[in-house]
């Protein structure tokens, strides 16, 4: 027992000073980057906004939302604290900006977030074609994906092909070089990476987990997360010479040996530093790296920062 509060005493000060280093990090370096001023004036139409002829696929830096649909997961009160990651539905993230959804399901297509269910997948895909339905010009990266511990939905890839179709901009290694109007009217770029099943084919509708890739460590402490998010950043080319997607997450994960296990008071370590991660990326000359970020609990700020830093890209392009 004694051993367990000596500890958590240790784990409290670390994270204090984690704390500390962030803010002090903040003071120091700011929040201003180049289209940091940039405020999109209808977030539901960002992309519409700055001119789909002009906003190739690889320079947009895509708003994204982690553990997309669990605004109602588990029992309200009582177990949705400790995995609910966004309070928005599917399609109000949409409408906010988001543009890159990470959908976690089981076998029974319900959406799950490690044990805990929610709605079934039905909803999500009545929620994306409710939004593509009202807009014109805006392209989803859309990811499901097996949640750990699960099996593959059965004939899951035919479900969404089924559903989707229309949309479904299909796999080609040249897409990341188009500009947004020369993959339209397709809207969705959907990667499907089951656990056991074959992944999807080349050249099909869907794409495969190869094409969005990640570096996730599992930590609740804000500035190793941080500071591990610019390291793995660091490692990968520009997004000039890439043939897939890279997702940086603005999050921190609870831990089953610390006494904070709700999500949002843990990842609100890490929530407010999303501008200052991206002044980071500057100082470090990797932000030409940044491509998908994403966060729990997304808002229009986050938002702003990922088009700001996506106008700026594609205005220097101009110039």
């Amino acid at each position: 027992m004694g051993a367990q509060v000596t500890k958590q005493k240790e784990k409290r000060k670390l994270l204090t000073t984690q704390k500390k280093s962030l803010s002090q990090l903040q003071q120091n370096a700011g929040h201003v980057f180049p289209g940091s001023d940039y405020h999109p004036k209808d977030r539901k139409n960002w992309m519409s906004g700055l001119d789909p002829t002009k906003i190739p696929i690889h320079n947009i830096v895509w708003p994204g939302t982690h553990d997309s649909a669990t605004n109602k997961i588990g029992i309200r009160f009582v177990s949705r604290p400790f995995a609910q990651c966004q309070s928005l539905s599917i399609y109000n993230q949409l409408v906010i900006g988001t543009r890159v959804l990470d959908i976690r399901i089981q076998e029974d297509r319900r959406v799950c977030h490690g044990i805990l269910l929610t709605y079934n997948i039905d909803v999500v895909i009545k929620d994306i074609k409710k939004f593509l339905s009202e807009t014109q010009s805006e392209i989803i990266i859309l990811e499901i994906r097996t949640e750990f511990g699960h099996e593959d939905p059965p004939e899951f890839e035919k479900y969404l092909e089924e559903q989707l179709g229309e949309y479904l901009i299909h796999h080609d290694d040249h897409v990341f070089q188009k500009t947004v109007a020369e993959v339209l009217p397709k809207r969705i770029i959907c990667i499907w990476k089951p656990r056991k099943s074959p992944a999807p084919k080349a050249g099909g509708p869907l794409w495969s987990s190869g094409y969005l890739k990640d570096n996730w460590i599992d930590t609740d402490l804000p500035s190793t997360k941080f500071e591990s998010n610019l390291k793995h950043l660091s490692e990968h080319p520009p997004v000039s010479s890439r043939k897939y997607f890279y997702r940086v997450e603005n999050t921190a994960t609870p831990q089953a040996d610390n006494p904070v296990l709700c999500v949002k008071p843990v990842t609100g370590r890490i929530h407010g530093y999303a501008r200052l991660f991206i002044v980071q990326c500057f100082a470090r000359a990797i932000a030409d790296r940044l491509q998908i970020y994403s966060t729990d609990f997304i808002d229009g700020d986050f938002v702003d920062a990922c088009v700001g830093l996506t106008y700026s890209r594609i205005t220097e392009e101009k110039a």
